[in-house]
């Protein structure tokens, strides 16, 4: 009798009235037989949470007080899983249904890559043959990640919108980083997964698609938090041979904000200056952190 790992696919949720209920209406199609939905709610306000306990009284939900983000609000449904030992933990964006067997697919794979630590389907984009992505590639010398439209090996990075670990991987390296709020954690994720010994592998042969019309963060907020994460990714895992150019391109990056503000003050252009002040910010007080423990 075959034997099926324990899943636990993690569904963070903040205010998605219009795709919550269709993404958990496409898990419970599944045809995988040992899984568990847990809904990490961030103190939504739109009545979602509400609406999804109503409807699908087979899943786990955990309300949080607050919007903890990205990383700090999967954590919360990565230790709820990790304590009820699940094998494979499978963190969804609510954007994304997911083809009936998508964990099929993902768990064969684990079973044929034994070395493979994080792996992803294909990510279609509507209803189209168009590619969002199949793997990700970290651009160290322009400070940038570069998602890949077509199928390529042995990526940098997995998307966190689709992100299939196994449980092993944070009894190793640990959890997200909560100092990567809405952007850049799967990359900082899978960037220490990959220094700890793990490879991570796109199963071409399972699929998700993103929602029709998907409307994913009002567009200035999002550029800030993408900036500063940013930011904060190149500071902390460039190599250090590549540190004195990470500081220089910083500083060229900020220099030319200044002059786009200066020329037009767009809500990008002063998201992306706030940006720069907080990260600065960051930094300053960590030094003082580390002389105050002096």
């Amino acid at each position: 009798m075959k034997l099926f790992p324990k899943i636990n696919i993690v569904v963070l949720n903040c205010n998605g009235k219009d795709v919550l209920k269709k993404c958990l209406a496409g898990l419970f199609r599944l045809n995988y037989p040992n899984f568990e939905v847990v809904v990490a709610d961030n103190n939504s306000t739109d009545g979602s949470l509400e609406n999804a306990r109503r409807d699908f009284s087979r899943a786990t939900f955990i309300k949080n007080e607050q919007d903890l983000g990205f990383s700090a609000g999967n954590n919360i449904g990565i230790r709820y899983s990790l304590e009820k030992m699940a094998n494979f933990i499978f963190l969804l964006s609510s954007q994304l249904e997911i083809d009936k067997n998508c964990l099929t697919k993902l768990t064969e794979a684990a079973e044929k890559n034994p070395e493979a630590g994080i792996f992803s389907p294909i990510i279609f984009s509507g209803n189209s043959d168009k590619v969002y992505f199949s793997g990700g590639k970290i651009d160290w010398w322009r400070m940038k990640s570069i998602c890949h439209s077509r199928e390529g090996g042995n990526p940098d990075f997995i998307s966190g919108d689709a992100m299939f670990i196994r449980a092993e991987v944070f009894k190793k390296i640990g959890l997200l980083d909560e100092d990567f709020f809405l952007s850049w954690g799967d990359i900082d994720f899978s960037f220490r997964a990959k220094k700890a010994g793990f490879s991570l592998l796109v199963a071409s042969d399972s699929t998700a698609r993103y929602f029709e019309n998907s409307d994913k963060e009002n567009k200035s907020q999002g550029i800030y938090w993408q900036t500063l994460s940013e930011l904060m990714f190149f500071q902390k895992n460039s190599p250090r041979f590549l540190k004195p150019w990470v500081a220089f391109c910083i500083f060229l990056r900020k220099v030319k904000n200044q002059f786009d503000v200066r020329k037009n003050k767009t809500e990008i252009n002063l998201a992306v200056r706030k940006a720069y002040e907080d990260f600065g910010g960051i930094g300053k007080s960590k030094k003082r952190s580390k002389q105050d423990a002096i």
